[in-house]
């Protein structure tokens, strides 16, 4: 059975995202996501907020821009979150929009080496190890995190490209595909996460989220119009509709590869805790 979320876009205050979240709670959504993007809200204090709000929800970042984070860090906070959360944390890690880090002094020559480095080191931290490693870009001596989780912690790892895709399936718990890549490229994706999961000997079901820009209401279809338009995004990668057409549009994605399907609402969504409910108690009884 398909895994469904929503977003709560950073476009919106902090201050709104208590209401949202407890919307999602109450309705019984699966997940909520949040977003770490440049320079807008923090994908960890939002998560530590939204979960200590809500009672059931589970709560993703997606994503953590790694040149941002030192990886012990990461890991700190990563694990704080899932031992006081349990089971109710996803957290994706990626590269981050190259202009954004390149505006915050973080702009880095590989950053698929440097996403590398990260999830090896943030997966071994986050396992109770001890590690020590000299990187490119991540250097840990003798470091071990006191309180590691004591649930499984999986990481994600955000991708776009063919290279980046390959290195999710061999080094991530996880691939995380933003609202652009549509059907074809979910299934692209897919290939090539299980063709890099393969190639490092790994064996076990590699999960896939992907987001779906979705839009209903009696304006819907001119705000996705807008939406796609103003991200540079092609026709057709977007739904916009009523419970029926978007369930429509959440299964192909999940034909295509996708375990869990998050549903984007546009940037002016005019009701997000109304978004929220109408993903849990309309579309999702559909998907059953």
């Amino acid at each position: 059975m398909t895994t469904l979320g929503a977003v709560f876009r950073p476009q919106l205050p902090p201050e709104r995202l208590r209401s949202v979240a407890r919307a999602a709670d109450d309705a019984g959504l699966d997940q909520l996501w949040l977003w770490e993007d440049c320079f807008l809200e923090s994908g960890i204090a939002a998560a530590a907020a939204a979960l200590a709000w809500t009672h059931h929800l589970t709560v993703g970042v997606g994503l953590l821009p790694v040149p941002l984070r030192n990886v012990a860090l990461t890991a700190m906070e990563t694990a704080t979150l899932h031992r006081l959360f349990p089971g109710r944390v996803h957290l994706g890690v990626g590269h981050g929009v190259q202009d954004w880090m390149a505006q915050a002094g973080a702009h880095t020559a590989s950053p698929l080496t440097l996403l590398r480095e990260h999830l090896d080191a943030l997966r071994a931290l986050l396992a109770g190890e001890r590690v020590t490693v000299q990187g490119r870009y991540v250097t840990l001596d003798d470091v071990r995190l006191d309180y590691p989780p004591t649930t499984p912690a999986p990481v994600l790892a955000g991708a776009r490209g063919p290279r980046t895709l390959h290195l999710t399936g061999q080094a991530a718990d996880g691939t995380l595909l933003d609202a652009g890549m549509g059907v074809e490229g979910v299934a692209r994706a897919r290939r090539l996460a299980d063709q890099g999961r393969e190639d490092a000997g790994r064996t076990g079901h590699h999960p896939v989220t992907a987001y779906l820009l979705a839009a209903t209401g009696a304006d819907a279809a001119a705000r996705m119009d807008a939406e796609l338009h103003s991200e540079n995004l092609p026709p057709g990668t977007g739904v916009a509709g009523d419970a029926q057409t978007i369930a429509h549009a959440v299964r192909r994605m999940a034909d295509a590869g996708a375990d869990t399907v998050v549903l984007q609402p546009t940037a002016d969504e005019p009701d997000p805790e109304g978004f929220v409910r109408f993903t849990a108690r309309q579309v999702r009884p559909l998907l059953r």
